[in-house]
């Protein structure tokens, strides 16, 4: 179970309320709400759940109290720190500080690995030192993190965030419409096959979807040089013609209501549905994308802004064995350290859980999707383009 907007009540709560309203804030963090420091922190919806929430404010300094603010989306957090104006995957949108939108950015907030590379580059984010932290960012979560000053890696640039989970990206099907054909998907290669047809919902994403159909042929999802493809623009257009829709938000949807058979999607949407629909759901065996939520550090509207010292413990916290057990356990999401640990270490809920945590062989074959050149990211536009277009 994620954060709802109910736990959030204790930070709307103004100052100077009823013994009632302190009473609440008391149950739900407990410093209460009156302290002298607060550690401000945007997170995503439902990658913290609930039971655990006691555990990071007791990490904290006893003066310090959380204020979480939920979004449920992670595009929603990019924009609430985008001062630039800069497009994001569902808006143009402006971030300025007026009567009715005051807030500073946060101390702390989740930001998706994907848009790290715009956030170092328009100086939305600030660097931590990760000597501060009682952590040890082994690969691949170090490479994914450290970057130069443009958001592209660099093995010897600074760490722009510290990740504290992680997902994949995996086929979910209808077992009872495969039974009649007789087979069961297994990997990118079976979305080509005729009988599915008018059947498949594709993520609304170039990078996924043409990511995928490069898997499929043999490649990177962060290949180079994609015009040296040359089967790479059919596989695509035949893939197009499979396809019943794209949507990046309701690709559920169909799928639930019969009109596809099979969907690519998200770990997080996918697992909490599967029981309730009747669902499967598969990492493919040639491997799929990765993604993580990280923690970073907004940059002040003034330069003078100390570092809250709170952050140093809230960070370490997520990097707890028993804690980063529990997170995986109880969330949809499994923490960075557990790639790390034997399979005896690992809560057996996570080990019975392949879409969670792929086996071995199959994460090996999985790749996070990095930044990308210039060149490639037009051609790569272009072929998306040249995929949906249907005259």
């Amino acid at each position: 179970m994620g954060i709802d907007r109910r736990t959030f009540l204790a930070n709307s709560l103004q100052t100077g309320g009823s013994a009632i309203a302190a009473a609440i804030c008391s149950a739900l963090f407990a410093t209460g709400c009156s302290t002298k420091q607060t550690l401000q922190v945007r997170v995503l919806k439902g990658s913290i759940p609930v039971p655990l929430i006691s555990s990071l404010q007791h990490a904290l300094p006893t003066d310090t109290s959380v204020k979480l603010i939920p979004a449920s989306q992670l595009a929603t957090l990019f924009e609430s720190i985008n001062r630039n104006g800069s497009p994001t995957s569902s808006s143009r949108w402006k971030w300025r500080r007026t009567p009715s939108n005051p807030a500073p950015p946060a101390d702390l907030m989740t930001l998706g690995d994907a848009w790290l590379s715009q956030a170092i580059a328009d100086g939305l984010i600030q660097p931590l030192d990760v000597s501060q932290f009682n952590l040890e960012l082994s690969p691949p979560w170090n490479a994914l993190v450290q970057r130069d000053d443009s958001g592209q890696l660099d093995p010897q640039g600074k760490i722009w965030g510290i990740p504290y989970s992680w997902g994949t990206t995996a086929l979910v099907y209808n077992p009872r419409r495969f039974k009649s054909l007789g087979w069961k998907p297994t990997d990118w290669s079976d979305l080509w096959r005729p009988e599915l047809k008018g059947r498949i919902s594709l993520l609304d994403n170039p990078r996924e979807t043409i990511g995928l159909t490069l898997k499929y042929l043999g490649y990177s999802y962060n290949q180079e040089n994609l015009n040296e493809i040359s089967d790479l623009a059919p596989a695509l257009k035949a893939l197009d013609r499979q396809a019943l829709l794209y949507s990046s938000t309701q690709y559920l949807q169909p799928l639930i209501e019969g009109d596809s058979w099979i969907a690519v999607g998200w770990s997080t949407d996918i697992l909490p549905i599967l029981q309730r629909y009747g669902l499967n759901a598969i990492i493919p065996q040639s491997g799929t994308s990765l993604w993580a939520n990280v923690w970073v550090h907004p940059t002040p509207l003034s330069a003078d802004t100390a570092l809250n010292p709170a952050i140093v413990p809230w960070i370490d916290r997520f990097w707890a064995p028993e804690f980063a057990k529990q997170l995986s356990h109880l969330s949809d999401t499994v923490s960075p350290l557990l790639t790390g640990l034997s399979r005896e270490e690992i809560p057996e809920s996570v080990l019975k859980n392949p879409v969670k945590l792929p086996v071995q062989e199959i994460l090996n074959r999985s790749e996070f999707l990095l930044p990308l050149s210039a060149e490639t990211n037009e051609m790569l536009q272009k072929l998306w383009q040249q995929m949906r277009s249907h005259g």
